[in-house]
């Protein structure tokens, strides 16, 4: 049930006499997040089999705090539209719901609102530059590797007009805006001392106003995945949590508007001409010597989108994988260990 909040009250005044931006009027805000994503039915059809079932019950386990339409937090901001897209108001709660609602009292007049969940607990992002309108965002913390997102993050943004004298209700569906990628080993009958797995090629921002992502083409991140162990049997898995890849090469695009499309099937893509997003395993053997896989993505990781890639580590190290839109390489004795240039 939507809980209901009231947080300002006031009176509506006429607009014989006074300019309309003195004025204000009470107005109701419902918010409710929806969630599209192919995790469910990634899940069961890419760990169908029966030696996939410990290690598709630990993903599962990793992932719901990720892929669920619940919101701990929630930042609401109100824009100026006409003058210089200044924040008029700006609030935040503690939602703790799927679905909550609120009554506000603004000064009559048009806004831009932007509505952002989940932050607080991310670790990796946070809201910056939200003075202005089309300037607030979220990035990434600015380093060289990161760990993922711990958290699911949700946006909206909408256009506002705020009559005098008139009961308005408004509807805010907020939309994910981050993604994940796992990546399942099997080491069946190979000895190895240890794995580690990055991605890159992802966004490193979202500007909630305009709903796009910018991908900082100078300084690209890392993100080093979890290692989520399965209670039994001989496949590994490594996850990471982060934005969004480009649809396209990133020799041809900065940035992108974000594609949540409410149909069947929204994770459906052509392959691109080259990698889009990268995953890099680096598998340390008895011996000492590390062999170092890259393997090149050609289909676009989206937001709210869930990616399994079934893999198997060979005896010097090496991983393969038969899907046919990823491409490797690969480095016997990878003389710099762990150390990304």
């Amino acid at each position: 049930m939507a809980m209901m909040a009231a947080l300002t009250t006031g009176v509506a005044c006429s607009a014989i006499d006074e300019d309309l931006e003195d004025c204000g009027n009470d107005f109701k805000l419902v918010y409710e997040l929806r969630l599209i994503t192919n995790m469910t039915t990634e899940l069961t059809t890419e760990l169908d089999a029966e030696s996939d079932q410990y290690v598709a019950e630990a993903l599962n386990e990793y992932l719901k705090p990720i892929f669920t339409d619940f919101a701990h937090d929630v930042d609401l901001s109100f824009f100026d539209v006409h003058g210089d897209s200044a924040v008029l108001h700006h609030e935040d709660h503690i939602m703790d719901a799927n679905q909550t609602s609120y009554t506000l009292y603004l000064p009559v007049r048009q806004y831009m609102h932007t509505a952002v969940a989940n932050v607080v607990n991310n670790g990796q992002v946070s809201i910056r530059n939200n003075d202005r309108c089309h300037t607030g965002g979220l990035p990434q913390v600015v380093a060289d590797t990161i760990t993922p997102h711990s958290t699911g993050l949700f946006t909206a943004r909408l256009p506002m007009d705020i009559q005098d004298n008139i009961d308005q209700t408004f509807y805010v569906h907020l939309y994910m805006a981050n993604c994940a990628m796992a990546l399942v080993l099997d080491t069946t009958g190979v000895d190895v001392r240890n794995i580690e797995v990055y991605t890159s090629g992802f966004a490193t921002e979202y500007l909630m106003c305009d709903s796009v992502y910018h991908f900082d083409r100078a300084n690209s991140t890392y993100v080093h995945a979890d290692h989520v162990p399965a209670a039994q049997g001989k496949k590994d898995c490594f996850c990471t949590v982060n934005y969004p890849s480009p649809e396209a090469p990133l020799s041809q695009v900065k940035e992108r508007t974000r594609l949540i499309i409410e149909t069947e099937e929204p994770f459906l893509a052509e392959k691109a001409d080259d990698a889009l997003w990268k995953c890099y395993v680096y598998v340390t053997l008895p011996n000492g010597s590390v062999t170092r896989t890259e393997l090149f993505i050609t289909l676009p990781l989206r937001a709210g989108q869930l990616k399994i890639i079934q893999a198997h580590v060979y005896p010097d190290g090496s991983v393969r994988t038969n899907e046919n839109e990823i491409g490797t390489s690969v480095t016997l004795n990878w003389q710099d260990g762990l150390v990304i240039e």
